[in-house]
């Protein structure tokens, strides 16, 4: 086998490690959206308290992110793939072994930082694994949303057999994930250690920092909305349907689930029609498809969960590429951005929504939300593209 045959061999290796790792990763964030029910019904929470600990998981990632990204575009530390990793599941598994707030507040406040520390750094070695390939990199994307999605699957079956204290077996995942990564890519971490990646030839000398800030209001408008959804879409639906803890788990299993697979697509519609006229289009649906979801009445709103979770997800791994494209000087700093703060910073807005909730009802809040799709939508027509 030639060099280059090995070198491509290891690389695709190395993806789907990574790929897997970030799986693993998201499955805690796509956790706290689906531990929420079972905390409000054990601990009688307002919708206030709720949304409280989406903010808990956003709220130290979003001011962390950044700087984990400074700090990577100085030198690299492969060490926090694993790390990270293994600090969000520990917090995951803190968070149901206690009746107080804070206490829970703080566990799912230590799984964000993990996941802060975990995002800059695994995007970068997935830049250099990915080869610069939009597909490759929406696979990479694709294992982010699949644990999302497979997050209320772990985490109903377990807590409705054995309660909300029976959140501590969901710390496993993250140390096996965390050591197997640590062994099969020693080699890679050690040359990511030693130099950073080759730029291709057709990328920008210069940073484009006017076209990242209207990428980031893109990414942040779209992170509210999912944020939103993610925090009461299961609770919505309980109430629409009138229907019990389970459906609701069901309905963000469909949404996550669509989701990964809308990332797929983002990959494939990019490499035709280019990346900035995809998140165009797919936002521009999303505006209708949110509508419906909040405003239809019936079983009928899971079509519209499906035409939701389509539209807010297949531009997700094109907001990576650009930003990473935007600011080829400094991958780590746009890596943190567009997977970590611009995509945490939606916590953030969740107490708002949540008061407004208390105040006026779910549905209110969720129509509010349909700004966000239509904000994305006008933003992303400012948005430059970059053919490779």
């Amino acid at each position: 086998m030639t060099v280059t045959a090995e070198a491509g061999v290891r690389s695709r290796r190395d993806l789907v490690v990574l790929t897997a790792g970030h799986l693993i990763d998201d499955l805690y964030q796509g956790a706290v959206p689906a531990l929420v029910p079972f905390f409000v019904a054990a601990h009688q929470w307002s919708y206030a308290e709720a949304s409280g600990i989406t903010l808990a998981a956003t709220l130290l990632s979003s001011v962390v992110q950044p700087v984990f990204g400074l700090l990577t575009d100085r030198r690299p530390m492969p060490w926090l793939v694993p790390v990270g990793m293994s600090v969000a599941g520990a917090g995951i598994g803190l968070s149901g072994l206690t009746s107080s707030y804070l206490m829970t507040w703080l566990a799912i406040a230590l799984s964000g930082l993990g996941v802060a520390a975990y995002h800059p750094e695994a995007a970068r070695l997935a830049r250099v694994a990915s080869r610069g390939s939009h597909t490759a990199m929406s696979w990479f994307s694709v294992g982010g949303s699949t644990g999302f999605a497979l997050a209320p699957v772990a985490v109903a079956p377990l807590l409705e057999t054995f309660g909300v204290t029976a959140t501590w077996p969901l710390l496993v995942p993250a140390l096996a994930g965390a050591a197997l990564t640590t062994v099969l890519l020693r080699s890679t971490l050690r040359a990511a250690r030693a130099a950073p990646p080759k730029r291709r030839a057709v990328e920008p000398v210069r940073d484009d920092w006017p076209a990242f800030a209207k990428l980031t209001v893109v990414i942040i408008a779209r992170s509210i909305a999912v944020f939103g959804l993610g925090t009461f879409l299961a609770l919505f639906v309980q109430q629409r349907l009138a229907a019990g803890v389970v459906t609701g788990e069901v309905a963000l299993v469909l949404f996550y689930g669509t989701g990964a697979v809308g990332i797929l697509f983002g990959g494939r519609f990019a490499g035709r029609w280019g990346r900035a006229a995809v998140l165009r289009v797919s936002y521009a649906l999303g505006v209708p498809a949110m509508a419906g979801l909040a405003l239809v009445p019936g079983p009928v709103i899971f079509g519209f969960i499906v035409a939701t979770a389509l539209a807010l997800f297949v531009p997700f791994s094109l907001h990576v590429t650009l930003g990473q494209d935007y600011l080829p000087n400094r991958v780590g700093t746009a890596s943190g951005v567009t997977l970590g703060l611009a995509v945490s910073v939606g916590g953030l807005a969740a107490p708002v929504l949540g008061g407004l909730a208390d105040a006026t009802g779910l549905r209110t809040a969720l129509v509010v939300l349909i700004a966000m799709p239509l904000l994305a939508a006008l933003m992303s027509l400012r948005i430059p593209d970059i053919d490779r």
